[in-house]
C-alpha cells in the first residue's frame, strides 16, 4: 500500500511537472496539442495538459545575428571577388517563422547569397567597392520582401569584408600610391604658390609704404623751400620798405639793392689775390649808380 501511495505521489509529481512552463523573458513557446498547433506560451508561468499538449519550439524574440561566411560573387565588368557578410534579424511572428520554413537561419542565408549575387552583378568593381551602403540597403529591402511570409523582418545587413583578385589588388595599391604622389606634389606646388604670393604682397607693400615716404618727404622739402623763399621774399620786401622809408622820395630802392649786389659780387671775385679781374665798360653804368647811391645817402642824411 506504501509503495501504491508513492507511486502515485510520484505520477502527480512528474505530471505537475510536465504541465508547467516557465518562459523566459523575450521568449515564447509553441505549443502543440496532438500535434497541431495550439497557443502561443508569453513570458512567465504557463500551464499545459501533459502527454496532449508538447512544447515544438523555443523561440529568441530578441534580434539576432547570422554570418555569412566568404563567397565568391561576379561583378558587372566579370570581376570576381570574395565577399562576406553579417545579417541582424528578429522573429516577429513565431509561428510563421516555424511553420512557415523549415530552417529558418539556413533559408536567410540562401536568400542573402542569392540576393549578394543579384546586386553586385549589376555594379562594377569600382561601384562595388565604394558604395556598401547602396548595397546593403539594396540587400535589406531584397531580403525584407522575401522574409516577410516566414514571419521575420531584417534589421539591416552589413557587408564586412568585400576582397578582389590578388593582381587588381596591386593595381590598386598603384594607384593610390600614384594618387598619393600627386596629391602631395600639388598641395607642394600650392604651398610654394602661396608663399610666392604672399612675398610679392609684401614687396609690394614695402614699395608702396617707401613710395609714400618718399612723396611725404619730397612735399616736405618742398614746402620747406617754398617757405624758405617765402620768408626771403618777405624779407627782401620789408627791407625795400624801410629803405623806402629812409631815402625819402629822391631815393630808388631799386637803384640801392642793385649796387648792393654788385658790390657784394664784386668783393667775392676780388676776395682771391692772385686773380686779376677785368671790369666791362658797361661798370662805368654801375659805378655811376653808385654814385647815385652815395647822393641818395647824403640826401637821406641831411633829412
Amino acid at each position: 500500500m506504501i509503495y501504491l501511495l508513492f507511486a502515485v505521489a510520484l505520477f502527480l509529481l512528474i505530471v505537475l511537472m510536465k504541465a508547467i512552463k516557465i518562459v523566459p523573458q523575450k521568449q515564447v513557446k509553441l505549443i502543440e496539442r496532438l500535434g497541431k498547433y495550439h497557443r502561443t506560451a508569453e513570458a512567465g508561468l504557463n500551464t499545459i495538459f501533459p502527454f496532449l499538449d508538447s512544447v515544438r519550439e523555443t523561440l529568441d524574440l530578441r534580434e539576432q545575428i547570422t554570418k555569412i561566411e566568404p563567397q565568391n560573387v561576379i561583378t558587372r565588368d566579370n570581376v570576381t571577388m570574395e565577399v562576406d557578410a553579417v545579417i541582424y534579424f528578429a522573429v516577429m511572428d513565431p509561428v510563421r517563422a516555424v511553420y512557415e520554413v523549415q530552417n529558418l537561419r539556413w533559408g536567410i542565408e540562401q536568400l542573402t547569397l542569392s540576393a549578394l549575387r543579384n546586386v553586385i552583378g549589376a555594379l562594377d568593381l569600382d561601384h562595388t567597392l565604394t558604395s556598401r551602403d547602396t548595397i546593403n540597403g539594396q540587400l535589406r529591402s531584397a531580403l525584407d520582401t522575401a522574409t516577410q511570409q516566414w514571419g521575420i523582418k531584417v534589421m539591416r545587413i552589413e557587408l564586412k569584408n568585400i576582397t578582389p583578385p590578388e593582381e587588381i589588388r596591386m593595381t590598386m595599391e598603384k594607384q593610390m600610391t600614384a594618387e598619393r604622389t600627386r596629391r602631395a606634389v600639388v598641395t607642394t606646388a600650392e604651398g610654394e604658390k602661396a608663399s610666392a604670393i604672399l612675398r610679392a604682397e609684401g614687396q609690394k607693400q614695402a614699395q608702396i609704404v617707401s613710395a609714400e615716404g618718399s612723396k611725404e618727404a619730397a612735399i616736405l622739402a618742398a614746402e620747406g623751400q617754398a617757405e624758405a623763399r617765402l620768408r626771403v621774399a618777405q624779407a627782401e620786401a620789408q627791407a625795400l620798405e624801410m629803405i623806402a622809408k629812409a631815402l625819402g622820395a629822391t631815393g630808388s630802392p631799386a637803384q640801392y639793392l642793385i649796387a648792393k649786389s654788385y658790390l657784394e659780387s664784386l668783393g667775392q671775385i676780388a676776395s682771391d689775390a692772385d686773380k686779376l679781374v677785368f671790369l666791362p665798360y658797361e661798370a662805368a653804368g654801375v659805378m655811376g649808380a653808385l654814385g647815385g647811391m652815395k647822393e641818395l645817402l647824403k640826401t637821406s642824411a641831411a633829412k
